[in-house]
């Protein structure tokens, strides 16, 4: 599985800042047709924008399509997708139908461009009252198409500016009061079997030591990863959401006691002075398999 600790922004109508967001270590770049372009540059900014996702780089590339009730998402779509894009953003995501007419038209076009079935990530952004209240019914519409043993969407992201100003929520510096919103995409998450979400934008970019206290919070709570929207954000959130080697070592050490308690008939021990028993392994395998591609 790759990694998702980073996805970061960059205008898709500002070729200067694209070839730059490619180089510099992000996980993934999103190359954004919606907030960062105004509205008088978003028919032009496609073709740039398709260009830049055709020559090689260092990192998978999306693109952040406008929302589907605007009159440029099915033309984002169309003229952006093919060899080369990894996967497409969906703004303000508030129905399954959303995901059903998206998936559909992604479908008709990895057939008519040679691409093959499903290998278009669809990532959807919950950034509204609506899409948030619905975000169990939502995630139900991933199960209705699967591709050769693959999901159209494998994860969802959450995006608090856009949350805020809907609710008309003035959150402070450590955000306390995007708790239940942040709390409801991990869950809802787990429950449709995704991976871990990913985080929202941290906007007061020039505060490193609250981007990294944001960052420790929000793996805490749950979350994979980041959307970035400055480079010097991408460093801390790679670290950031990146298992230490304290926490591999640990994970081993559980591991390899647990096995050692499973021959013998026992399925509680104690660890590091922890009782240990199978959701604890568990979670522990989960962290070895991702870091080492371990079972």
């Amino acid at each position: 599985m790759p990694l998702n600790r980073t996805f970061l922004f960059a205008p898709g109508n500002q070729p200067r800042k694209v070839d730059k967001a490619f180089a510099l270590g992000a996980d993934a770049v999103i190359l954004d047709l919606e907030d960062a372009v105004a509205v008088s540059e978003k028919v032009a900014a496609r073709k740039p924008v398709a260009e830049a996702l055709a020559r090689p780089r260092k990192c998978r590339g999306y693109v952040r399509v406008n929302a589907i009730g605007t009159p440029y998402c099915f033309r984002d779509l169309t003229e952006v997708i093919g060899k080369g894009v990894d996967g497409i953003v969906l703004p303000k995501t508030e129905s399954a139908a959303d995901l059903h007419a998206v998936d559909w038209v992604l479908a008709n076009l990895e057939r008519e461009r040679g691409l093959p079935p499903g290998s278009i990530d669809l990532m959807p952004l919950f950034e509204t009252a609506a899409g948030v209240t619905r975000i169990d019914r939502i995630l139900q519409a991933r199960s209705l198409r699967p591709y050769a043993g693959a999901w159209r969407v494998n994860r969802v992201a959450f995006g608090a500016g856009d949350y805020s100003h809907d609710l008309g929520l003035a959150p402070t510096h450590d955000e306390p009061e995007l708790i239940h919103a942040r709390a409801r995409v991990v869950l809802a998450s787990r429950h449709a079997g995704l991976e871990s979400p990913v985080d929202s934008p941290w906007f007061h970019f020039k505060d490193a030591a609250g981007f990294q206290r944001a960052v420790e919070r929000s793996r805490r709570m749950g979350f994979q990863g980041r959307l970035c929207i400055h480079p010097d954000q991408v460093p801390v959130a790679n670290e950031g959401y990146a298992p230490t080697v304290e926490e591999i070592a640990r994970a081993e050490r559980i591991v390899a006691a647990f096995g050692a308690a499973e021959a013998r008939g026992e399925a509680a021990i104690q660890v590091d002075g922890q009782m240990i028993d199978y959701p604890i392994v568990f979670q522990a395998r989960r962290l070895l398999k991702a870091v080492k591609g371990q079972d």
